[in-house]
């Protein structure tokens, strides 16, 4: 351990190192906690970032400390920082003490270093597979006046760029209760400096687009509070040096584990100093701390590149990948699917949806997904959600007998679950319309005429996990995607008394987590891919539950460039999934080529979303070489390394294997000209001391000469043209 985290008593300096990162802070006067150092590894530190004293205007000073002037909290770079004791800007911790009042000082009174991850309560949480893969440093800090303590998580994994962090608040037995009215899952104080901010905003069907902005004076909070990770604003910032690009430049990554209503906020000083918090929401949120009790923050994974936005992102995709997802399908390539949404709606029986799983069966489909309206009584989106039982007017023989149809087809059978959801027109809000969440004496908002059921309840769980056990338990259904058609209002639960309703949201994320946990263990070999009206839920929380997400409810190719394109600063490709739909497409009225459609498709977990009965014999037969082409570079795209190259109106992506021995380049051109200009397209991650052949051209290639010189794209007389490459190394040794 102590080649991962050394701690020097004498300087009092904590050093988390690896070969690519460290990340250092001390222990200052006062027990304050002094933010150091986060950046490319060094070697060994000798106190050049200690903080210059300088006494400052307005400044507050350590109590019993009237003649250092010069020694701030208000503007010491620190570890955490809290309300109430002098330091005014953005703090991590708010506390309501029980005499009322918000202050606290949080001072250092302990550490331990042990080796490996620990596991998170309750929460999801990057992990280690063998205790030698990384080390934690676990920082006690605690309040004085009310013996409040904090275990400051601080985990650095031997191989990869990533410092892991969050708090576990604990109250002692023998002190009264308080109130957490913010607890933020890590703090990171920058030196002075011009910054931009990265983040992630979008809107239901036109999710995390690339936002980049100049980081100025006051306070910029990215945040949801729509009681889980939203379509608005995902819980992934960057801050990053005024030059970076893809390639190059200073990039720190803080992505929030979680699934619930975040806030990461970003502060520029009086000196311009730059603070970033991130956390869950603030606002609306109280936790009381009963005495004896614990409170355990979600994780905040902070990543650093010195090389640009890819690498950043390359550090966060095989972190996912390889130790957030889990279970058996983490390593598994995942199945090219048809889902029936977009070809039928509501409208559909057995027979009408046989001719989809002959026609995918022929074109080599690997399985079929009955999207909503199979269960109660639905017709429309106004009822039956919470009465998962099958519809017999459209399976008069039962689910499983089409699925059975489906399996003698050699397809693998999927199906549409919304189980967070409530009709009043159900079975289950006519026995139990307490489950809902809803404010007593106050009529609750419906959205898409649907409620939410209050899953900080134990028994509202059960009879979730109960119900998708009975389906589950016939062993028919091969994969389940599960939905959530709304966000959440109205907020309040009957089991909590009024002064603790700000718990209510937080308690609905640990108890989805708790009902994910139940059902993916319970079922590990179904394939569970999340979705929320879309990609209103990606996020690295839901990413431990379900390996894969429905990236968005935009199918159209040109929108899912920049949708995918942004997506991809954070989640692997094997995470998030992408369908060929018509064209033109249903959701902008769009025309694009198939081969357009197949291409963006294919850069993620490939599928479609038609009906693919309807398709002309052309259309089939492209249909039919694009799955088997799918198939062959399934391994590259699902588990190689993505890199971007352009986005704009070119867009440009590859996908490279880790031997380097095999690329593919996607090449996407959106709006024509009169007049266009030719355009070079330069690969990168090859090696350049290998030579490549293009496999459809045969022709060969130096890989010095594919990312210095380039190639050129071929002019198109259509807008919304596409051209891929694949290239294998003929010297592969």
């Amino acid at each position: 351990m102590s080649d991962l985290i050394t701690f020097d008593a004498a300087a009092k300096v904590f050093h988390l190192h690896n070969q690519e990162i460290s990340y250092l802070f001390a222990i200052e006067d006062g027990g304050v906690l002094s933010h150091l150092y986060f950046g490319q590894a060094v070697a060994a530190y000798h106190g050049e970032r200690r903080y210059p004293r300088k006494d400052r205007g307005f400044a507050g000073n350590l109590p019993g400390t009237e003649r250092e002037r010069g020694f701030s909290l208000d503007t010491l770079p620190q570890e955490i920082s809290s309300r109430g004791e002098a330091d005014f800007r953005t703090p991590a911790f708010v506390i309501r003490q029980a005499n009322g009042a918000q202050a606290s000082r949080f001072v250092y009174a302990r550490h331990q270093i042990v080796p490996g991850k620990p596991a998170l309560p309750g929460l999801p949480a990057a992990y280690v597979e063998s205790p030698d893969e990384a080390a934690t440093l676990i920082v006690t800090v605690v309040d004085q006046p009310s013996q409040l303590s904090a275990d400051l998580y601080y985990t650095i994994y031997r191989d990869r760029a990533v410092i892991a962090r969050s708090v576990r608040f604990h109250n002692p037995a023998d002190q009264p209760a308080v109130t957490l009215e913010q607890a933020a899952s890590a703090q990171l104080d920058f030196p002075a400096g011009q910054y931009q901010v990265l983040s992630l905003p979008g809107a239901h069907a036109n999710e995390r687009h690339l936002q980049k902005e100049t980081v100025g004076y006051g306070i910029k909070t990215f945040a949801s509070g729509r009681g889980t990770t939203s379509h608005q604003m995902n819980n992934f910032i960057a801050l990053t040096a005024a030059d970076t690009d893809e390639f190059h430049g200073a990039a720190y990554g803080i992505d929030l584990v979680y699934s619930g209503n975040h806030a990461l906020s970003v502060e520029k000083d009086q000196i311009d100093q730059v603070r970033v918090v991130a956390g869950i929401n603030p606002v609306g949120f109280s936790w009381e701390l009963a005495s004896g009790a614990e409170f355990q923050t979600p994780e905040a994974l902070l990543v650093y590149s010195a090389n640009g936005l890819n690498a950043m992102s390359q550090t966060y995709h095989s972190l996912i990948r390889e130790r957030v997802v889990r279970g058996r399908y983490r390593d598994q390539e995942r199945p090219i699917l048809v889902n029936n949404w977009e070809a039928t709606y509501f409208d559909f029986n057995e027979d009408k949806l046989r001719p989809i799983v002959d026609t995918a069966k022929k074109l080599g489909i690997e399985m079929f997904v009955l999207d909503d309206g199979w269960f109660g009584h639905r017709d429309d989106d106004t009822t039956s959600l919470g009465d998962w039982v099958v519809d017999r007017r459209k399976f008069p023989l039962g689910l499983k007998h089409f699925a059975d149809y489906v399996h003698r087809q050699g397809l693998q059978f999927g199906l549409w679950v919304e189980p967070e959801m409530i009709s009043k027109d159900s079975d289950l809000y006519r026995a139990h319309p307490d489950y809902l969440l809803a404010i007593p004496g106050r009529e609750p908002s419906p959205s898409r005429s649907q409620y939410v059921l209050d899953l900080s309840r134990q028994e509202v769980r059960a009879n979730i996990a109960g119900q998708l056990s009975d389906l589950l338990d016939q062993g028919y259904i091969d994969y389940i995607k599960w939905d959530m058609n709304r966000h959440i209002s109205d907020v309040y639960s009957h089991t909590l008394p009024a002064a603790r309703q700000g718990e209510v949201l937080h308690r609905y994320t640990l108890g989805l987590y708790a009902l994910l946990e139940e059902l993916t263990t319970k079922y590990p070999a179904v394939l569970w891919e999340g979705c929320s009206g879309g990609g209103g839920r990606i996020d690295t929380g839901f990413a431990y539950y379900m390996p894969q997400s429905w990236t968005s409810d935009n199918t159209d190719a040109v929108s899912r460039l920049g949708i995918q394109y942004g997506t991809s600063l954070v989640y692997p490709p094997n995470t998030f999934t992408a369908h060929v739909s018509v064209s033109p497409n249903e959701q902008t009225g769009r025309h694009a080529s198939l081969a357009m459609r197949g291409n963006v498709a294919m850069s993620a977990v490939f599928g479609y979303e038609l009906d693919l009965a309807k398709l002309t014999k052309t259309e089939q037969k492209q249909v039919a070489a694009q799955v088997a082409e799918y198939k062959a570079i399934r391994p590259l795209i699902q588990f190689g390394q993505l890199l971007r190259l352009e986005s704009g109106n070119d867009y440009a992506w590859m996908f490279v294997s880790a031997d380097q021995t095999e690329a593919l380049l996607y090449t996407f051109h959106l709006l024509n000209n009169g007049q266009p200009a030719f355009h070079i397209v330069k690969m990168a991650g090859l090696d350049p001391a290998k030579q490549y052949m293009d496999t459809a051209s045969q022709q060969v290639f130096g890989g010095d000469e594919l990312m210095h010189i380039g190639l050129y794209q071929p002019l198109q007389q259509q807008d919304f043209s596409t051209q891929q490459y694949h290239f294998k190394a003929i010297n592969p040794g």
